[in-house]
């Protein structure tokens, strides 16, 4: 006898619900297939390491873009400072003095750690109050000075361990 999930899964098949199509609507996708990137095209990448890319920053260009390509064709005298970097802003997206300058990332990490931190601080301090068994009666302090009398008294180890640093006629420890 079939099971359960796979009886349900052949009635959602058979009324189209399970097909590719379906589902790629149901995640947003509308139905349409999505197109993998190609990866052996040259990409444009700012990096430090790379300074200049093998592709411009600006794939397609405006009409007002298009004819400062062509003022560029020529003398670059004729160029303003401000057409100047309009045309760097073409080629590059970040200078790389915008590539050196510190974000505020470490702020993110920082309190990332903290707040991973004082999560297992809370999860400890649960465990210790809620969980763990209390503490057994052999680690009081009167249970130690009991069972250290004990070990002096039947001299364990007196050549070179506990009973031979206590003093059995002054009943002391030695100095």
């Amino acid at each position: 006898m079939p099971s359960l999930p796979s009886l349900r899964a052949a009635v959602l098949t058979g009324r189209g619900l399970l097909a590719a199509t379906s589902v790629r609507a149901a995640h947003g996708h509308g139905g349409d297939a999505i197109v993998p990137e190609d990866f052996s095209v040259p990409r444009y990448v700012d990096d430090r390491t790379h300074p200049l890319p093998e592709v411009s920053h600006c794939k397609t260009l405006d009409a007002s873009q298009e004819r400062l390509k062509e003022k560029e064709r020529g003398s670059w005298k004729e160029l303003s400072k401000e057409e100047k970097v309009a045309l760097y802003r073409l080629k590059f997206h970040q200078s790389f003095v915008e590539m050196n300058k510190p974000s505020n990332e470490w702020k993110t990490v920082l309190g990332g750690v903290f707040l991973f931190l004082g999560f297992t601080g809370l999860l400890i301090w649960w465990q210790r109050v809620y969980v763990f068994p209390p503490k057994p009666h052999t680690l009081e302090e009167e249970w130690k000075a009991m069972q250290l009398k004990r070990m002096l008294d039947m001299r364990i180890n007196p050549v070179q361990g506990l009973a031979s640093k206590w003093d059995y006629e002054k009943n002391q420890w030695k100095k």
